[in-house]
């Protein structure tokens, strides 16, 4: 069995205001073409389809798109499971006819049980889920935390394996030892966080979906797959793909995606980054946090910024100092300006400019005024 194992899609996902449509209509096409150029058996989901649990309408049609064409046009068997951003009950809608086509979609962990078997493999579908819900499954109230209810369904899982075949779990979690970024939701309830990876060695592979770094578990065979797009400016740095997994040859194989406008963090002053020699050697079409290292005030900056990058997504300042400046003893009969002038110069290792001046000055005669 060759499998594309993929997750965390997140369709209707915005980065600081900017509608990520075409980015996950991009990737889509290219996990797609990796489908076909692998001849795998089946696409593999792990959850997070939608971005939230009341997805809009155009982001119902986009994922219904995606589906429709990888399972009905391109004929491959899909298996997905909801994540902790879906709503399992509106995901569920439909679920009944799918297996005809050979679309697998489990929402319900009572399902996560009876596995789906393509070729020469069991497939476990185990969407996310709380401890209240596995209190309900296992009709015990002792259950608490999901460590203690991936012991009982992980132990109910295997008594459905088959001699001679390999074994699969679909998850959406938080596995221990793996990491997060900023664009994944700090999911708790209940001890999420503390699924140990010795309780999934009973399967051959594990596709885990909830943490967008395909590098957040360096286990050989328990791995997440990443978000196929940025979602955030801490994922600037991440290489995003899919995992190709053949359970034959025990095999996995990281294939990339490019994205069609990266996330990127730039750093330099405001002169800099508008210097023509900087920004025409960089893709001023891609999502930018900036961080300006200027200590002066920069009139309008953001609007002046967005002239040459459109896709500020933040803009932030770079304090310029290691450490809380040394306190400093001064004459406390002086003027104050000549005493807001020291204090200046103290915090900021540079002396005021003559606008600056100007507007302390200013400051100081309406304070003067007013008392």
């Amino acid at each position: 069995m060759k499998f594309l194992h993929t997750a965390d899609w997140h369709i209707g996902k915005k980065l600081h205001g900017f509608d990520l449509h075409e980015e996950q209509d991009d990737a889509y096409q290219q996990i797609l073409q990796i489908a076909l150029a692998n001849k795998v058996d089946a696409v593999v989901v792990a959850g997070d389809l939608y971005d939230r649990s009341l997805p809009s309408e155009d982001s119902v049609k986009q994922l219904n798109h995606m589906l429709i064409d990888l399972n009905l046009t391109n004929h491959f068997p899909v298996l997905a499971i909801s994540g902790n951003h879906d709503s399992a009950t509106r995901l569920h809608v439909g679920s009944e006819w799918y297996a005809q086509t050979n679309y697998f979609l489990n929402t319900e962990l009572a399902d996560a049980f009876e596995p789906v078997e393509l070729g020469n493999t069991q497939f476990f579908l185990l969407p996310y889920f709380e401890p209240w819900q596995a209190r309900n499954v296992f009709e015990d109230d002792s259950i608490k935390t999901v460590e203690q209810a991936m012991t009982l369904v992980v132990n109910r899982q295997q008594k459905a394996f088959k001699a001679g075949m390999k074994h699969v779990l679909i998850a959406h979690f938080f596995a221990a030892g793996s990491s997060q970024t900023d664009s994944e939701t700090k999911v708790v309830v209940g001890g999420l966080n503390a699924v140990p990876l010795d309780l999934l060695g009973a399967f051959d592979y594990v596709a885990l979906g909830h943490l967008h770094n395909h590098r957040a578990l360096t286990d050989d065979k328990i791995k997440y797959s990443g978000s196929p797009v940025k979602f955030s400016l801490s994922e600037a740095d991440e290489q995003k793909g899919v995992w190709i997994v053949d359970t034959d040859a025990g095999t996995t194989t990281y294939v990339p995606i490019k994205p069609l406008r990266d996330v990127v963090n730039l750093t330099g002053s405001f002169e800099e980054l508008t210097d023509p020699e900087t920004y025409d050697k960089l893709d001023r079409d891609a999502y930018y946090g900036v961080t300006l290292t200027d200590k002066a005030i920069i009139p309008d900056v953001m609007n002046r910024l967005r002239q040459v990058y459109p896709r500020i997504v933040s803009l932030d300042r770079q304090n310029g100092r290691d450490e809380l400046p040394t306190v400093q003893t001064v004459d406390p009969t002086l003027a104050p300006m000549a005493l807001f002038g020291k204090f200046f110069e103290h915090v900021n290792d540079d002396e005021m400019s003559e606008q600056q001046q100007k507007w302390a000055e200013q400051g100081l005669q309406e304070a003067e005024h007013e008392d």
